[in-house]
């Protein structure tokens, strides 16, 4: 085999390593049960902040302004965590 042919395979077989990766991130998210700012405390329904088309459950008042704040900062906190998060439902 040559070396161009070798590394194509090569570059295959990643592309498809990191395929099955998101994949599996995306089959095994955890729906948001915890609040992203005081990490320990279960979310209460009724407190959320709707931002970049996800709606981001907080468990107070105190954290809903955290998440208003910077709504991108626990978006981006709960994706790595492999959280999944509410889409903002239609209106």
């Amino acid at each position: 085999m040559s070396a161009r042919k070798k590394k194509g395979e090569v570059m295959k077989k990643g592309l498809l390593v990191a395929l099955m990766m998101v994949a599996a991130a995306a089959v095994f998210a955890e729906p948001q049960t915890n609040c992203p700012v005081m990490k320990g405390n279960k979310v209460n329904p009724k407190l959320y902040v709707d931002a970049d088309g996800y709606r981001i459950y907080v468990c107070c008042g105190g954290c809903l302004g955290a998440v208003k704040a910077d709504p991108e900062k626990y978006i981006k906190q709960m994706q790595a965590e492999g959280i999944e998060i509410e889409k903002t439902p239609a209106k």
